[in-house]
This record gives structure tokens, C-alpha cells and sequence, in this order.
């Protein structure tokens, strides 16, 4: 196979990988200096001249021309007679530049510069790829789904890259179909092997902050500022914003008349609830908001150790928990600190903690989960809403209930 013929066979990949000229040449230039090492030993004594766009490539060897009989290095030096086959003119001492054809670096190494440059090229495009999502993690990216398995869908964009997203990142209620788009944010993008492995999540809190910026313009100018989001996701998320222009209502402008900005994301993410909050530097300010619908009596704070206690009407109580503890969770995530909630005008309620001897601790956790951590606050409690809301078996709430009513009976 000629020069010409192979760089031409050469040419395929550059109108199908979309490189450029300069990382062609770069390329071709590396395969052939390692064929050349591996013919000759080394190649630094070696010029290489491609022209990927002519179809044109040339190698030539350049010697030092020594007296017959005195050649060490065959690579390096060439015999009187042999320099003089090339020009006849040619003296001891001088440097002869030869040309190399393809040929002659033999048929098999002719097909292994074949195969290292299409891995090179491969190499090249993982690299370039990587790069692109790299560039993109924690950006919203959409794609389709193009296999379903049982731990994870597999997706790919229009350029045909594979994008990978795990069930733990997919929202509980998500349910997709082969050719459906999808979107989420690029978590994360890793090399494994030379392969980039690009994860998408839409679990992950970042999602809704770019939801909020792609779906509400002041807050994709930046008039608006997503200060902190915290998620169960499927279930319920709190978002809070501030302005930095007072005469703009950033909870307003996010949730829209009677929801209408704020409905779109709320179906993105399988009707997740999502409470949107002022942001302040108050701290018992931003706890009561926090912790909306309830309303809060009053707030002592111990900034020590980021605990707030919080006192609240007996009827308000329920809904500063919320439906399996998820409010007053998300409440202490947003705002950084451990909130326990009291109730308004009960001096004798005992903690659970002080019956310790007669309840097991673990079963103290699960109610202390769900944010009930006296008696009272156990009791005033439905026993078909304790079995929903905690991991407790109902005869194990019974029993519990039987310990704390004696308590007060006696």
C-alpha cells in the first residue's frame, strides 16, 4: 500500500469524528513515530511531513554517512557505498536524508498503525467528551431513553453519547418509555478506563434550583436569588429566595397567580410538594417560616450546638411535623439547625427518654423520627396514623400507649 492510498483510507475518520486538521495531524504524527520505533529502535532522527487535507504524507530517515566497514548504528549512520547508491556525489561526514516508504515498514506493522490510529482517535473523542460533560455537571441536560434496566436507564443525547441514570437518582414515581426524553442534571462525570461515565440525577437538589431558573425568569436574571433547597424527593421540598430589589416578592414571583409558574416544576418532579420561603438572616424569623403551614407560638434558640425549641398550639403541632415527619425535617435541613417542637401550655408532659426502663430505645427513635418526643405528644396521636407515620408495628404503639396512660394515671 502506497503513502497516498493509506492516508487516504485515513481520511474517513476525520469526516466522520469532526476533528480538525490540527488534531489530525498530531495524531497521525504519534501513530506513525511509534511504528517507527518499534521498525527501527527510535525515531528522533526521523521527519515526518503530513498534509491530511492533500492526501499526502512522506518520511524521511536522516543519516550520517561513515566509511564502509565502520557502521555502529545502521539507524543512525550509512556506508559510503550505500550513500553513494542514493547520490554519487555524496563524502564521509555528510547527512543523507532518505525517504521511507510505508512498504517497507512491513505489512503488519502497516495494519497495527492502523488499529493505534483508530484508538487514538477513540482516546481523543472519550477525552473530548469527558471535557464537554465535565463542563456541564450541575446543569439540567435532556436526553432519551434508550434501554431500560432493572438498577438504572440508559440514555443518549442527539450526538449519540450515553448518559447513565441510576434508580437512587430517579424521583420514586418516575416511570419512562424507550424514546421518551428525559431530563435531570449532569452529577457527575468520571473516565473509567478511557470511557466517560456521565451520571444524571433527578433526586438531586440542584435539579429544582436550575428548574426554578429555567422556569421563572427573575430568577434566570437574577433578580431572584435561590439561597438554599433542600428535597425528599416525590414527596415535599422547600425552596428559599430572596431579592435583593424590594419591590419584588420573590415567593410571588416563583409561585406565580394561583401556583401558575410554579405548576410546571411541581409535574416535573411527580407532584413533589414544594413550599417556597423568604430568606432571612433572622434566624427565629427564617425557622418560622421554615416550618409553614404551622404557625409559631414562640422560638428559643441555643446557638451553641444550632438546637431551636419550638412552641407551638396543640392543634399546630401536627402540621409542623408534617405527613411522616417530612416538614419539620426539611425545616431543620434548610435552616441548619435540630428543632424540637413543644407544645403551648403543657407543663406536666414527660419526655420519652424518662421511660426508658419500660420502652426500648429504638422505639423511642422511631417516635423521636416523626418528631413526637414526650408522652403527651404521643398520646393526642391517632394509632392508625402512628402505624403510617412511624415503622412501628400497631400492637407495639399499643403497648406503648398502655406505659404512657399509666403514667398519668397514677
Amino acid at each position: 500500500m502506497e503513502n497516498i492510498a493509506l492516508i487516504e483510507s485515513f481520511s474517513e475518520f476525520k469526516d466522520d469524528k469532526l476533528i480538525d486538521r490540527v488534531t489530525l495531524m498530531a495524531i497521525l504524527e504519534d501513530v506513525f513515530r511509534n511504528a517507527l520505533k518499534k521498525k527501527f529502535g527510535e525515531d528522533d532522527n526521523f521527519d515526518i511531513i503530513i498534509n491530511p487535507d492533500k492526501g499526502d504524507l512522506e518520511i524521511w530517515r536522516n543519516r550520517v554517512v561513515v566509511a564502509d566497514g565502520e557502521v555502529e548504528d545502521s539507524n543512525q549512520e550509512i556506508s559510503l557505498t550505500e550513500a553513494r547508491k542514493i547520490e554519487p556525489d555524496f563524502e564521509v561526514g555528510e547527512d543523507v536524508s532518505e525517504e521511507v516508504k510505508l512498504k517497507d515498514l512491513g505489512r503488519r506493522s502497516i495494519l497495527a498503525l492502523r488499529q493505534n490510529l483508530i484508538s487514538k482517535i477513540h482516546e481523543h473523542d472519550n477525552t473530548k467528551i469527558y471535557k464537554q460533560f465535565k463542563d456541564l455537571e450541575g446543569e439540567i441536560y435532556s436526553a432519551e431513553v434508550h434501554h431500560i434496566r432493572h438498577r438504572a436507564i440508559i440514555l443518549l443525547d442527539d450526538d449519540g453519547n450515553e448518559i447513565i441514570l441510576p434508580k437512587e437518582k430517579q424521583i420514586p414515581s418516575d416511570f419512562f418509555r424507550k424514546g421518551e426524553n428525559v431530563r435531570g442534571v449532569i452529577e457527575s462525570v468520571e473516565l473509567k478506563g478511557n470511557k466517560p461515565a456521565i451520571i444524571m440525577s433527578r433526586t438531586a437538589p440542584v435539579f429544582l434550583e436550575k428548574l426554578f431558573e429555567q422556569e421563572i425568569p427573575e430568577v434566570f436574571d437574577g433578580l431572584i436569588t435561590v439561597k438554599n433547597v433542600v428535597r425528599i424527593p416525590g414527596e415535599k421540598a422547600k425552596v428559599a429566595v430572596d431579592s435583593y430589589d424590594d419591590r419584588i416578592d420573590p415567593v410571588g414571583a416563583c409561585v406565580g397567580m394561583k401556583g401558575s409558574r410554579i405548576h410546571g416544576i411541581v409535574r416535573e418532579l411527580g407532584n413533589e410538594n414544594i413550599d417556597v420561603i423568604n430568606y432571612t438572616n433572622n434566624t427565629q424569623l427564617y425557622i418560622t417560616r421554615a416550618l409553614s403551614p404551622a404557625r409559631v407560638t414562640s422560638i428559643k434558640l441555643n446557638e451553641e450546638n444550632n438546637r431551636a425549641e419550638v412552641i407551638l398550639k396543640p392543634e399546630e403541632v401536627s402540621k409542623a411535623i408534617g405527613r411522616g415527619g417530612h416538614n419539620i425535617r426539611l425545616a431543620g435541613q434548610l435552616t441548619g439547625y435540630e428543632i424540637d417542637v413543644f407544645r403551648e401550655g403543657v407543663e406536666e408532659d414527660v419526655e420519652l427518654s424518662e421511660f426508658s426502663d419500660e420502652i426500648e430505645s429504638w422505639i423511642i427513635a422511631e417516635f423521636s423520627k416523626v418528631g413526637l418526643d414526650t408522652a403527651k405528644s404521643v398520646l393526642e396521636q391517632d394509632v392508625d396514623d402512628l402505624v403510617k407515620r412511624t415503622d412501628l408495628e400497631e400492637e407495639t404503639i399499643l403497648e406503648v400507649i398502655r406505659i404512657l396512660k399509666e403514667e398519668f394515671e397514677e
